[in-house]
């Protein structure tokens, strides 16, 4: 599904947030990135999602080379990814409903199969109830799981998922982290990273970085 053959990224001679990563992910997994910050965990996810394009090596994604994908093809592959970042950036002058049904009617979905599927996405995260709520009526960890539903609304094949638990509290974390589960276990390829050392503890698969490389010894 995904594979990082020899990657290396440098925004400067002197910034290297990625150097010769290698790995593979396959169809179904779930894989939690863990590092210090600045290891280039973000940097990762975002090369999945061509916001990033590598210096050197290959990203192949879905059998894509994302290097050689043109701006035109960049919304074919996207349509494929759920992406959930920190920053959950929900436009706070409409519903929660309004903003999950966005993705789909930006691809030109029916207003009626946009509601059906955004209120189906908001009950897999339990906020079904809240859907005509204003973001900023929610606690972070609900708008965290607004913009999970938002992400998944598409029914991509990958979720890519930027520290999806900071600064939430154990309780909202783990919520969090149950919807995430929740999608993996129906065959959702999911990479997440974390600092959560909990979460981490009861990964079954975790890629560490540091310094943009893979640490020695890590499961890759």
């Amino acid at each position: 599904m995904i594979e990082f053959q020899n990657v290396s990224k440098a925004y400067s001679p002197d910034a290297m947030a990625l150097r010769d990563v290698s790995l593979t992910v396959a169809k179904g997994e779930l894989v939690f990135l863990a590092g210090p910050s600045g290891a280039g965990k973000s940097t990762l996810l975002k090369m999945i999602a061509a916001m990033e394009r590598p210096s050197a090596g290959k990203v192949i994604v879905n059998g894509q080379d994302i290097g050689l994908i043109k701006r035109a093809g960049l919304p074919f592959l996207r349509r494929n990814l759920g992406l959930i970042f920190q920053q959950q950036r929900l436009l706070t002058d409409r519903s929660i409903l309004a903003n999950v049904m966005l993705p789909l009617l930006v691809t030109g979905a029916p207003r009626a199969q946009a509601e059906q599927r955004a209120r189906a996405a908001l009950d897999k995260v339990g906020l079904l109830e809240r859907a005509q709520a204003a973001p900023l009526a929610l606690s972070g960890g609900e708008q965290q799981r607004v913009a999970i539903a938002r992400a998944i609304v598409n029914r991509p094949q990958i979720i890519l998922a930027d520290e999806p638990t900071a600064n939430l509290d154990r309780a909202s974390a783990n919520q969090v982290l149950d919807a995430l589960k929740a999608f993996h276990s129906v065959g959702v390829t999911c990479l997440i990273s974390s600092h959560d050392e909990q979460m981490l503890d009861a990964a079954a698969r975790v890629i560490h970085l540091n310094h943009g490389q893979l640490v020695v010894g890590a499961t890759a």
